[in-house]
Parts: C-alpha cells; sequence; structure tokens
C-alpha cells in the first residue's frame, strides 16, 4: 500500500469537507445568529488538517496508481474521519454530548435521517442547514466529487469509485474517463437539487425551507428543518413534489444520463431495474391503500391513497420524510413499510438499502435452481433483462447477502443487550443499516432514549449500509495488511 497517497487524499477530502462549512458561516451571517463561530474553528482546522496530510503526500506527486487495498483504505477511513469531524460543530453549535454528537454526524452523512434533536423549528438556521449539508454531502458522496478533481493533481481514482458506489456493478462510467463521469453524475445531482428547491419555493415554502429540504429529498436523507417533517406544511403540492424527487434521486443516476444525452424517457421503463423499482412501489402502494380503506379509518379512496403514496415512496427509497405516523396504521402495515426498505432504491442512486438489482439477481437465480433441480442436466445460464448475467456478479451478491445477514443478525443481538426490546433493537438496526432514519417501537420517532451503546451500534450499521458492508469488513482481514 502507498500510506503517503492515503495521507495525501484524504487530506484532499478533509480540505474539501472543511471547505463546504462556509455555506452554515453563511446562512449564519445572513440571518446574524451567534451560532455562526460553532463552525469558524472546525473550518478552519479542517483546512489546516488537510494541508498537513496532503503536505506529507507530497513525496508521491507523480504516483497516481491506486492498488486495490489503498482504495478501500482511502475510502473506508475518510467516512469514519468524516463522521468525526462533522460531529465538532454539532458539540459547539448543539451543545451535544460526543456520543450524540456523533450520532447525528453519522445519521447526516451516511443520510439516515435518524436523530437524537428535538425542538428543530426554534433552533438556529445556520445550525438546520448543517444537518442539511451533511445529507446532501453525503448523498452522492464527497469522494465522487474528489475523483473530479484527482486527476489534475495526478492521482487516478477509479479505485475510490469503486469502493464508494453503491450497487452490485461496480466500476460503470458513463463516458471512457472517469473524472468525467464523476463531474457528470455530480452536475445531474445539482441540477435535481436545485429544480427540486425552486419547486419547493412555488409550492409556498420559504426560500430557507427550499433549499434545506432539496439537499435531504436528493440525497435520500430525510432531515428536516420541522420536528413534524412534512407534515408541517401540510400541502398536497408538496408532497408531490417530495415523491417526484425522492423517486428521481432513487433511480441510478446512470440512467438519468442516459435519458438526459439521448432525450429518450422511455428509457427508465426499458431499464429492468428502474422499471422493476417503479413496480414495485406502485405494487406496494395499491396495496397500503386497499388496507388502509377497509382497515385504517379512511374515508375515501383520496386521503389512503395520498398517504401510501407519500410513505411508501419515503420508505423504500430510505428517506424518511413523513405526513403520517405510519407505526400506527393497522395489520401488518407497519412492518411491511420497514421490509421494504431492505429493498431500498436502485444502484447508483442516492437511497439506502440492498437495491432493487441485488434483489432481481436473488430471485432470479433462485427460479434457476428451482429449474435446474427440474433438469438436472441442462445448462441454464442466468439472464436479466435478456442479457447474461456473469457468473462472478452473482457470486458477489451473494456473498454482500450472506455478510448483510450475518452483520444484521449480530448488530440486533447487541441491540438487545443495550437495552431495547426486539422489535426495537430489529427496526433500530434495519433503520440504520438500511439508511432509513423512522423505525418502531421505541425508536419510532427519535433515538434520543437509546442508551450510548446502542447510539454506537446504529453509527457502527449506518456506516456498514452506506458502504456496503465490504468496504469496513475488508480492513478486517489479515491479509488486507500483508504486503
Amino acid at each position: 500500500m502507498h500510506l503517503l497517497a492515503v495521507c495525501r487524499i484524504v487530506g484532499i477530502f478533509i480540505g474539501l469537507f472543511g471547505s463546504t462549512l462556509a455555506f452554515p458561516v453563511a446562512i449564519g451571517l445572513i440571518y446574524g445568529e451567534q451560532a455562526t463561530s460553532s463552525f469558524l474553528l472546525p473550518m478552519l482546522s479542517y483546512l489546516a488538517l488537510g494541508s498537513v496530510l496532503f503536505i506529507i503526500g507530497r513525496p508521491l506527486m507523480n504516483q497516481n496508481h491506486l492498488g486495490t487495498r489503498d482504495g478501500f483504505l482511502i475510502v473506508a477511513s475518510f467516512w469514519i474521519l468524516l463522521t468525526l469531524l462533522g460531529a465538532w460543530p454539532m458539540v459547539l453549535g448543539f451543545g451535544m454530548d460526543l456520543v450524540d454528537a456523533l450520532f447525528e454526524s453519522a445519521s447526516g452523512v451516511t443520510t439516515t435521517g435518524a436523530t437524537v434533536l428535538t425542538g428543530l423549528d426554534e433552533m438556529p438556521k445556520s445550525l438546520l442547514f448543517y444537518r442539511q449539508l451533511l445529507q446532501w454531502l453525503g448523498g452522492m458522496g464527497l469522494i465522487v466529487l474528489g475523483v473530479a478533481v484527482l486527476p489534475m493533481l495526478g492521482i487516478g481514482g477509479m479505485q475510490l469509485y469503486r469502493a464508494e458506489t453503491p450497487g452490485p456493478v461496480k466500476g460503470e462510467k458513463l463516458t471512457p474517463r472517469l473524472a468525467a463521469t464523476a463531474r457528470i453524475l455530480w452536475m445531474i445531482y445539482l441540477g435535481l437539487t436545485a429544480i427540486c428547491a425552486l419547486a419547493y419555493w412555488f409550492a409556498g415554502m420559504s426560500a430557507f425551507d427550499a433549499i434545506a429540504h432539496s439537499l435531504s429529498t436528493l440525497s435520500t436523507g430525510g432531515f428536516s428543518t420541522h420536528d413534524a417533517s412534512l407534515a408541517y406544511f401540510d400541502s398536497a403540492v408538496i408532497e408531490s413534489i417530495a415523491v417526484v424527487f425522492m423517486l428521481l434521486a432513487a433511480i441510478n443516476f446512470g440512467v438519468h444520463f442516459t435519458v438526459l444525452y439521448q432525450r429518450r424517457p422511455l428509457h427508465y421503463l426499458r431499464d429492468i431495474e428502474s422499471r422493476s423499482f417503479l413496480a414495485i412501489v406502485l405494487t406496494v402502494t395499491i396495496l397500503i391503500s386497499l388496507v388502509l380503506l377497509t382497515e385504517g379509518g379512511y374515508n375515501g379512496w383520496h386521503d389512503s391513497l395520498r398517504d401510501s403514496v407519500f410513505e411508501v415512496v419515503s420508505v423504500v427509497t430510505s428517506t424518511g420524510f413523513g405526513i403520517v405516523d405510519f407505526t400506527h396504521w393497522p395489520d401488518f402495515l407497519p412492518l411491511m413499510l420497514i421490509m421494504i426498505s431492505f429493498i431500498g432504491g436502485c444502484g447508483g442512486s442516492t437511497a439506502g438499502g440492498m437495491k432493487v438489482m441485488r434483489l432481481l439477481l436473488l430471485v432470479q437465480q433462485g427460479i434457476l435452481e428451482i429449474r435446474q433441480l427440474l433438469h438436472p442436466h441442462a445448462r441454464l445460464p442466468l439472464r436479466l433483462g435478456g442479457r447474461l448475467v456473469d457468473s462472478s456478479m452473482v457470486q458477489g451478491v451473494w456473498g454482500y447477502f450472506a455478510m448483510y445477514v450475518t452483520a444484521f443478525a449480530i448488530l440486533t443481538l447487541v441491540m438487545i443487550h443495550a437495552g431495547l426490546d426486539e422489535t426495537s433493537a430489529f427496526a433500530a438496526v434495519a433503520t440504520s443499516m438500511n439508511n432509513l432514519g423512522p423505525g418502531l417501537g421505541q425508536v419510532a420517532y427519535t433515538f434520543q432514549d437509546v442508551s450510548d451503546l446502542g447510539k454506537i451500534v446504529s453509527v457502527i450499521a449506518m456506516l456498514l449500509g452506506r458502504l456496503e458492508i465490504f468496504t469496513l469488513l475488508v480492513l478486517l482481514s489479515p491479509d488486507f495488511w500483508r504486503d
């Protein structure tokens, strides 16, 4: 491994993060808030730390090759550092203790949206904006942004891109040059965020709320500037805007690029993952609407459909916005919503969960195994959307699924040991690993009453979910550290 190169690149990312703190500082100055000082010292410290690490790595100024292990180490170490660094302004601004600040920071950067805070409506806008900004930066990933500028520094970024990009298909490039791909992804992300903010503003939000909520919508993070989340606005138009942009954020950004580049909107339906994702949303929405209409005390289709559409989209995209308390819905509905969070959105999106493509591959492989039992001598290749699927991808998906289930079981047991009942422990790990936010039982609204051990377990689960397990667990392998 090239440890000096690792220091240098991590320094670049820390410097990038430090520079983003200028935005909450600007918000504080605009509104004349004393909380602005909570960001000045961290901003200057992160810029200084990034510069020191960059200078340490200067002996490898012409080193442009990063190995696989370098990529994993950089991505894992930076995300852990980002969680720690993100907590400092929260300690200064919110007066939180370290564990709560780490939890809130991890929830932000991993776009989980779970919180230990209440009374958001009365808090300084600079601090509220900082929470939203953390989610937006974590949505597309600061490292993807960094990949766009690394070639200017003589550094290749493919290993970083592969280590951070969510989904079973790693390293897909929209253009021959990886840096151009990273820039395109961020331009689409920024453009959709700007359009979403304008739509919220025209629908009646204040300029501050519109920008703040657009950041958490496109990142599928779910933080809000109000305790009541989007229910605060009580607007069907705002809810409809949120649904549209949550769905867009949960679709592979490579598909967005194809649609924009080729001007073919129907490509959303031709892409098997996007088509399957939308079909899942539609099916679950209809089912929940029917149950709400028959058992939930709703008087008509309009209200049941309005609530079910919003909550299904919010949960399956792992955003976590709320307009009703779904934990009080009848029958199996609360558990069903938590279950669909395991599916999540598409690979290459900002949504959490295991991703639709992995689900499709697992189902197809299961069907293939049944057919193979009936025709033991037949050679039955796995196809998806008419394309032959490489066996290594299937193996990778099964490996991911096995590690996901194992990690989930272990973390749930530790959560029970930390003081939660079985239902709350299951929901806490599910909402953390799937980067969702709302849960069931004791964590239905907030993690405020969870023990410090439980919050630390949640932080680990959030990072495992955002980095899709292997990026962190590979560091525990003895082979990783052998030359």
